[in-house]
């Protein structure tokens, strides 16, 4: 924190010494210093725990370090000596909480003890833990339908505890399950769905290793997943070609030195990783693929007239797909320039990235939430998956759709269970191994549930880890829907923004963190996770807890359920004694963890398997779909009425390098040149000339929604960046006020936070930039 202000352009690649660097800082500055950096050398490993950040897959090389930059900062960040005690929480109103920044409300350490908020005093006070369940229970019980009641889960939850989680929550009669996924890659899982019959990746890290091409959409890995940047580096080096479409210049994807490699770092060497990189409008993407769609279809016309090898993979079309020549007419119908003004790249640009496309027989196409979050994001994923059927390249080894995923565990959440429209087939095996009546109407997703805590038709809201306020949209709305509850419930590790939206009645429950020891009847426990790959491995922590009265998030559930259901309809308690019991139910219940238990002995885990990657389509015909979708009239909504004339920016929310998710490590972003603030916006000269303003002049955000109300976040400083004119970006949590809850993507309901409209006008406040 003791960085001054200021912005100044960063000329190195990624990784290198600035992460060394970075990462000497963050571990030097902590008050356990050598504890944690032992604790690192089992980050990933075997014998060790998961890393609590991004969900990217392990390499299975040898090897003593397998940890990035960011990882190292949130186990550093995980493994604090400062504590939130009684005390604390007794000498320090929510009010005066309230008024503070999100990383001094997380800096004050971990959790020690269970609190409910006491409204005379305005304060946390402790109470037991069974005086904790037997309050969550009475609320439950006294709601009129357990519709009433939002569960809400992170990504940071383990396979052993969603699985408890979502089987208590039906056994209580609700499928309302908002979380995480609701706000990143919810898109990814409804348009693979729909193209080819599951809604995850189906690539392996294998795969990286055998591309011939790997085109990256709208991610930034050198801060989101940096281990991402060991497989392009290694495919960069063999001779992958690697295309990036971002709308900014990311460091990560233009050239890194790799902090592992000792020639590099003696040298200053580095790898180019992107030998191509376009800057597509916000939103522009589709327009984009289908650009290179359109560029192909020309060259197969072309092959077809000179007698030469065709372009498309006409066999795999024909036994595999459906509806090619429907989305066909689609491509023949767009116009370049109708095509160039949308995606906001020329026509040489889009024929450049086909003929990189065509010219490999093997490409994986890999995206984020710079594809997720926009109001079209599951058309634009579908056309992405188009592109890649049209020469075969899913169901072959280095070829393939590769969603990244932020969380850790979010992907596996999903997997056994976490899901409010969840597949009747897993509905039917719940029915059978556990003997009850499941509900089955659809529940509610993030933007759901807090409009029906808005409502007041939801009245209690338990969260299983997470920071629900800082992490949804339209803030203000988010934090007046958790208020209007009757009961809300974190289960957490710090304190965060979530414990101070208190509801009439208030509890903080607190869990042992990814790096503890968790110990249960039993003996020591291990718990599992999925990552973007679709790999399950365990994960035990190593460090001893932090204090006694944490809790797992497996026995929290645990002790929740059987206050609230007694043993119906399993011995709750039971089961957390040992996990391995909970590990043979979800084997029960979901076939693709067959012998569970014995699977997790092999070193990296177990592949669940992906159909889609077998080539199996679980479709109505059996076949992968084309997807024929007319591109976007619009990239972004605005109110009726609204004058034509008058100029609007288009937003995108986005992490700095010091933060993961909400937690903010510090107030740097070291690729993009800022220190000590966090109140910027990335801005194209040309708009800051075009708005009347200078560079570093402070500006006021107002966003232009369909609901005609005024969204305001004040005191940003603007900084001149290479983003396309018209597009501007700035952080997030900070910039959350401004996303309407109705500004969601079609069919995935989606916060479209890439795709905000706003206007500038002259900062009406001295607030200082952080």
């Amino acid at each position: 924190m003791s960085d001054k202000p200021s912005v100044k352009r960063y000329q190195q690649a990624a990784g290198g010494w600035g992460a060394v660097t970075s990462t000497a800082k963050h571990l030097l500055k902590s008050e356990n210093a050598a504890r944690n950096i032992r604790t690192l050398l089992k980050t990933n490993q075997h014998s060790g725990f998961d890393c609590p950040g991004c969900a990217w897959g392990d390499q299975q090389e040898p090897g003593m370090i397998r940890f990035c930059e960011n990882g190292a900062k949130a186990v550093n960040w995980e493994a604090t000596s400062r504590r939130v005690t009684a005390e604390f929480m007794s000498s320090h109103t929510v009010s005066w909480l309230e008024q503070q920044s999100d990383y001094f409300l997380e800096y004050q350490g971990r959790l020690a003890e269970p609190m409910r908020y006491d409204s005379q005093t305005d304060c946390y006070q402790p109470i037991s833990w069974e005086q904790a369940f037997a309050l969550i229970a009475r609320h439950l019980k006294a709601l009129d339908s357990p519709d009433q009641a939002e569960f809400y889960t992170s990504g940071r939850a383990s396979n052993e505890a969603a699985f408890l989680y979502q089987l208590m929550v039906r056994a209580y009669g609700t499928n309302n399950f908002p979380d995480c996924s609701n706000m990143c890659h919810e898109a990814s899982g409804v348009a693979l769905g729909q193209s080819i019959g599951v809604g995850k990746g189906t690539v392996t890290l294998d795969d990286f290793q055998l591309a011939d091409a790997i085109f990256v959409f709208g991610q930034n890995p050198g801060t989101n997943h940096p281990r991402m940047l060991d497989a392009l580096r290694d495919a960069a080096k063999r001779g992958c070609e690697i295309v990036g479409f971002n709308p900014l210049k990311e460091r990560g994807l233009e050239r890194f030195t790799h902090p592992q490699d000792p020639v590099e770092m003696i040298t200053q060497g580095e790898t180019k990783i992107s030998s191509r990189y376009f800057c597509p409008k916000l939103g522009g993407d589709m327009a984009a693929l289908r650009g290179i769609a359109k560029a192909l279809l020309m060259m197969e016309r072309n092959a077809q007239a000179a007698g030469e090898q065709p372009v498309f993979d006409h066999l795999f079309l024909q036994q595999h797909t459906q509806g090619l020549e429907e989305w066909l007419e689609k491509v023949d119908q767009a116009s370049w320039p109708s095509l160039e003004e949308q995606s906001g790249l020329t026509r040489v640009e889009m024929e450049q990235a086909a003929l990189v496309y065509v010219q490999a027989d093997k490409v994986i196409f890999t995206w984020a939430m710079g594809i997720t979050q926009h109001l079209h994001s599951v058309s634009t994923i579908r056309e992405l998956v188009n592109v890649l059927l049209l020469r075969g390249n899913i169901g072959k080894p280095g070829a393939g759709a590769c969603p990244v995923r932020g969380h850790s565990n979010v992907q596996g959440d999903r997997t056994v269970g976490i899901n409010e429209k969840p597949a009747e087939a897993f509905l039917d095996s719940l029915e059978s191994v556990f003997n009850f009546e499941v509900p089955r109407e659809n529940g509610h997703n993030t933007v759901a549930a807090i409009q029906a805590m808005l409502s007041g038709k939801s009245r209690v809201f338990i969260a299983l880890g997470g920071n629900f306020v800082a992490a949804a949209p339209d803030t203000e709305q988010t934090r007046k829907a958790l208020k209007n509850c009757d009961l809300t419930v974190q289960i957490s590790t710090k304190l965060n923004r979530s414990h101070l939206a208190t509801g009439k009645d208030a509890l903080i429950l607190p869990c042992l963190g990814r790096t503890e020891i968790d110990r249960q009847q039993a003996g020591e426990q291990m718990v599992t996770v999925e990552d973007s790959m679709s790999m399950v491995h365990s994960s035990a922590g190593v460090l001893e807890p932090a204090t006694d009265q944490l809790r797992s998030e497996s026995a929290i559930v645990a002790g929740i359920a059987n206050t609230l259901l007694g043993n119906y309809p399993v011995n709750w308690l039971e089961l957390v004694e040992d996990y391995g019991r909970i590990r043979e139910l979800i084997a029960a219940t979901i076939p693709a963890f067959k012998d569970f238990n014995q699977r997790l002995a092999a070193p990296g885990g177990f592949y669940l398997g992906n159909s889609a990657r077998d080539r199996q389509w679980q479709s109505m015909n059996g076949k992968a779909q084309f997807s024929n979708r007319d591109l976007p009239e619009s990239l972004y909504r605005l109110p009726k009425g609204h004058p034509a004339d008058q100029p609007v920016l288009v937003l995108q929310t986005l992490r700095s390098h010091d933060q993961y998710n909400t937690t903010v490590y510090d107030l740097n972003d070291r690729y993009r040149g800022v220190k000590g603030m966090r109140k910027v916006l990335f801005i194209h000269p040309d708009d800051i000339q075009q708005w009347g303003f200078a560079n570093g002049d402070r500006v006021d955000l107002v966003s232009l929604a369909e609901d005609g109300k005024e969204r305001m976040v004040s005191g940003f400083q603007l900084v001149a960046y290479d983003t396309p004119p018209g597009n501007v970006a700035a952080y997030y949590p900070e910039t959350n006020p401004l996303i309407a809850l109705e500004n969601v993507g079609e069919q995935s309901f989606t916060p479209a936070s890439k795709s905000v409209p706003v206007l500038l006008r002259r900062s009406s406040t001295d607030d200082q930039l952080l």
